[in-house]
């Protein structure tokens, strides 16, 4: 059992990855790194959930792809890495486990291709706060435009200026550092 407080680092980008983190409490966030060196936000893992890129990282020794970073205090329960390919093998239900966090996972990637590509930036932004929301389970978030626009790699200045037309919608209220969700 492992435990992360509010905001601290998991798994960082280049490292390799020797313990797979099944969530029992609280929630994750998971990004990528661009060449660039810019970030962006993929998705969140919550209790019961498993990172896939952990596990494709365990079981080819490379080095991980991903940042995890605590959204809130979380617990884990971690798996050394070494047990991946021999309960792959011999229990069922764990590849059963693996092959449905895939999916999960490859649905949450298309749809945050689909959002990218697909959607206006004020329909991106209401549906990562929906998210970020749903992760920690409040409809008050501690954030700052900053970590916004970071996530969804924009400028901070267009994220403030869609929050501020979100606020007149009155799809949601601003405070310092912080958003409040309404229920639409």
């Amino acid at each position: 059992m492992m435990r992360f407080e509010t905001g601290e680092l998991i798994i960082d980008f280049g490292s390799y990855i020797k313990l797979i983190p099944l969530v029992i409490s609280g929630s994750i966030k998971v990004s990528r790194e661009g060449d660039d060196g810019e970030e962006i936000f993929l998705y969140y893992l919550q209790g019961g959930d498993a990172c896939t890129m952990t596990f494709t990282c365990c079981m080819r020794d490379k080095q991980s792809a991903i940042r995890t970073i605590a959204e809130d205090d979380t617990q884990i329960i971690a798996i050394p890495t070494r047990y991946m390919d021999e309960w792959m093998m011999k229990y069922p239900t764990w590849k059963n486990f693996v092959m449905t966090a895939y999916d999960q996972r490859m649905l949450e990637l298309i749809d945050t291709i689909d959002q990218v590509v697909f959607k206006k930036l004020d329909e991106r932004l209401l549906a990562y706060l929906r998210k970020k929301a749903e992760a920690i389970g409040q409809t008050t978030l501690q954030t700052t435009h900053q970590e916004i626009a970071d996530d969804l790699n924009v400028t901070r200045e267009s994220v403030s200026r869609l929050l501020k037309t979100l606020e007149k919608q009155k799809r949601l209220e601003l405070g310092r550092n912080q958003i409040m969700l309404k229920k639409i």
